[in-house]
Formats: C-alpha cells, sequence, structure tokens
C-alpha cells in the first residue's frame, strides 16, 4: 500500500486494569504503524488510570491520555465521543479495553478502505474468546448473516437489522471514515451503554455504504465482569431496547426516511420486544415446524420442475 493515512484509535475504559495493557499491547504489535492511540478514562478508581497514563508516558508522540473534566464518568458514547474528536486521522477505529486486535487488523482494514472509497465503514468476524480464561469452552467466529467481502448500499444493512438478519458487528471490529463519523454526529450520548454502538450503526447504515468482511481481526473477550454480562444478569433487554427503538423511530421521522422493508422491520422488532412472551411462543412454534416443513419442501420439489432464474442481487453487491 503506497499511501499511509493516519488512524485514530480509540480504546475508552473505567475500571479495566485486568486487561487495558494487553488491548493497549495489540494496538502497538500492529503491522500497519501509522496511527495515533487515544486512551479515555471514563471515571475509572482502579489501577488501569496509572497504566494508560505511563503508556502516554512512554510514546507522547502516538499515545495520548483523555479524561472528562473532573475525572467524571458520562458513559461510552461520550467517552467514545471525546477520543475520536480529539484524533486528527482519515480512519478512526475503536478497541474495547477487554478486547484485542490480531495483528493485521488496521492494516487490513485501511486497504479495504482505501480500494473502496466509496465505503464509509467495514467490519469482519470477530472472534467471541472464551478459551484466554483456560476453561475449556472453545471460541467461536460467528456468522454476520451477510455474504462475504460484500459492498452493502444504504439503508440496506439497517433493515437486514430489524429483519433479524443481520449481526450487529462488534465495536472493536470496524473501522470507519472520520468523514462518514462527523456526517452522522457521532455517537449519541445520549446511550451511555447500552445500544450505543446500535444507535451510532443506524445512522451509518442510512447514510453510507458498508463493506462486510469475512476476514477475523478482532478477539471479542468473553468473562463475567464485562459490561454486557452485568447488564444480562440485572435483568431483561426490553425495555432499554424499547428505549433504542423508540429513538430509531424518532431519528427516521426527523430524516424524513419513507422506506417501507425499513418501517415494516421498525414495527416488527418493536412487536417483538412489547410482547416478548409471544415472541418466544411463535419462535418455539416456527422451529416445531421446520422438519415438517422442510419435507414438503422436498416433495414438492420432486413434483414440480425447478426453475432456473437467477434471483437478482437488489441489496448488495458482490465484490471477487
Amino acid at each position: 500500500m503506497s499511501r499511509q493515512p493516519l488512524v485514530s484509535v480509540v480504546i475508552i475504559f473505567l475500571n479495566g486494569e485486568e486487561f487495558i495493557g494487553e488491548a493497549i499491547e495489540s494496538v502497538l504489535n500492529q503491522t500497519y504503524q501509522n496511527w495515533e492511540l487515544m486512551l479515555v478514562d471514563d471515571g475509572s478508581s482502579d489501577g488501569s488510570t496509572e497504566i494508560a497514563r505511563r503508556y502516554a508516558a512512554r510514546d507522547p508522540g502516538r499515545v495520548r491520555y483523555l479524561e472528562h473534566p473532573g475525572h467524571a464518568n458520562r458513559g461510552m458514547s461520550a467517552s467514545r465521543n471525546l477520543g475520536s474528536r480529539s484524533g486528527e486521522g482519515e480512519y478512526v477505529a475503536f478497541l474495547d479495553a477487554d478486547d484485542v486486535w490480531l495483528p493485521r487488523k488496521l492494516e487490513e482494514q485501511v486497504a479495504i478502505l482505501e480500494s473502496h472509497p466509496s465505503a464509509g465503514m467495514v467490519y469482519g468476524r470477530a472472534e467471541y474468546w472464551h478459551s484466554w480464561s483456560g476453561t475449556g469452552q472453545p471460541d467461536q467466529v460467528r456468522e454476520l448473516g451477510i455474504p462475504p467481502d460484500t459492498l452493502i448500499e444504504p439503508p440496506s444493512l439497517l433493515t437486514f437489522f430489524l429483519q433479524g438478519r443481520e449481526r450487529t458487528p462488534c465495536p472493536s471490529d470496524f473501522m470507519v471514515r472520520r468523514s462518514t463519523l462527523e456526517r452522522v454526529g457521532g455517537f449519541e450520548d445520549a446511550f451511555r451503554g447500552l445500544y450505543e454502538d446500535q444507535a451510532l450503526l443506524a445512522k451509518v447504515y442510512l447514510e453510507a455504504a458498508v463493506f462486510v468482511a469475512g476476514h477475523c481481526w478482532t478477539r471479542h473477550r468473553r468473562h463475567p465482569n464485562s459490561f454486557m454480562a452485568v447488564v444480562r444478569r440485572s435483568g431483561p433487554k426490553h425495555p432499554p431496547g424499547l428505549e433504542f427503538l423508540g429513538w430509531l423511530e424518532q431519528y427516521l421521522s426527523n430524516k424524513g426516511v419513507e422506506d417501507e422493508a425499513l418501517r415494516e422491520g421498525l414495527r416488527r422488532k418493536q412487536w417483538r420486544y412489547r410482547h416478548p412472551g409471544w415472541h418466544r411462543r411463535l419462535r418455539w412454534i416456527q422451529r416445531s415446524m421446520r422438519p415438517a416443513l422442510a419435507l414438503a419442501s422436498r416433495v414438492a420439489g420432486r413434483a414440480a420442475p425447478v426453475s432456473e432464474e437467477r434471483v437478482p442481487e437488489r441489496s448488495w453487491k458482490r465484490l471477487e
């Protein structure tokens, strides 16, 4: 790659002393070296503040320690905005303090965005990392629900997400153009923790094409003290999910979005969150009927000629 654009890397942390050093080292060990690193402290009270300050002192030209006024806790969205807006890179990448990157993450994502100038973001398949703890639970690289190495035009990814066809990418995995991030206004400060990534992604999906890669660049650590694990133990996800969907409905209205498939997907997802019991029953019925439907399909396939007409790819362009 002849051009070496600057990448602003943002690591936010709150009491992350157990893992933050490993996250920072995974940035230092990147094969692509034209980066700047913003370490954003969201009001930590443990040793992670001192760890971040030490790394910044070692390489002040590339690593910066940042915090909110008064060492306040402002939440994930405000912290990611502080980090990204303090940088100067053409591209911005986010890394949670308990995750790590594989060495070629920045190199390969920059190459994709450089070769696809219409793409406002790129993401791939993160590894759900259990083996770090030695428990014997296998690691898993999840499918994204999208054909790999595909450029998706707006607003298809948002429609797929609302329909349940697309998995939300890990925040530690995506890289976004600064121009795209600025155009959509960054993260929504109102979302301090839950759904902060989905609010940003919804805005990007509406505005820009996104390259969905088949590569795995990120190890997403699974542990009982992660933010999401604590949230899951505290209660059901439906009230905050409805809050996010209400925000999205208002956002679409403010933007004048009238795409019917998108609107229908939003209505269906709101119904599922408002009626979780009925949704679980319907899912059970669907799973129970799959064997009978599969058999009926096979029988019908033998009885009728198979059409060779190719289904048009309306929603995406496959890149070889």
